[in-house]
């Protein structure tokens, strides 16, 4: 299953790039990171690689536990989605449609966070699920 992050904004060359990268290389082919400017809209994207969901992060959406978020996306694996793209919104956030469309609004919690963070704290939970789901050391919850 191909994890696909759209996040408006270039990362450029900055801290938070470096974790993103370092998360990107463990995760190898299973994640794409598209960024787009804040002018171009998501629609000018390609067709999702079909059945596909849509992870909007948001404020206003649930906070899940990384088991939570592991046991998501291995439900959606396991029903044969082959895409799921994470959206992460520009400063002044998603449309009301954006997150209408979506299967899942995802918080990282009450606080605001930049989107940059917000990127490299993303890619370290896909990593971290992704991780659950294989049974590998790197997540030592409960």
């Amino acid at each position: 299953m191909l994890l696909h992050v759209v996040a408006v904004g270039r990362i450029g060359r900055s801290p938070e790039a470096e974790l993103v990268t370092r998360y990107a290389a463990r995760l190898g082919t299973s994640l794409k990171i598209t960024e787009l400017s804040e002018g171009r809209a998501a629609a000018r994207l390609p067709a999702p690689l079909m059945p596909a969901r849509t992870v909007v992060l948001d404020e206003r959406g649930r906070a899940l536990a990384s088991d939570a978020l592991a046991a998501q996306l291995g439900r959606w694996r396991d029903d044969g989605v082959r895409e799921v793209r994470f959206l992460i919104g520009g400063a002044d956030g998603h449309d009301a449609a954006t997150r209408d469309g979506a299967d899942l609004l995802l918080s990282f919690g009450p606080a605001t966070w930049p989107h940059m963070m917000v990127r490299a704290m993303l890619a370290e939970q896909l990593y971290r699920a992704t991780s659950i789901l294989a049974n590998h050391p790197y997540h030592r919850g409960d």
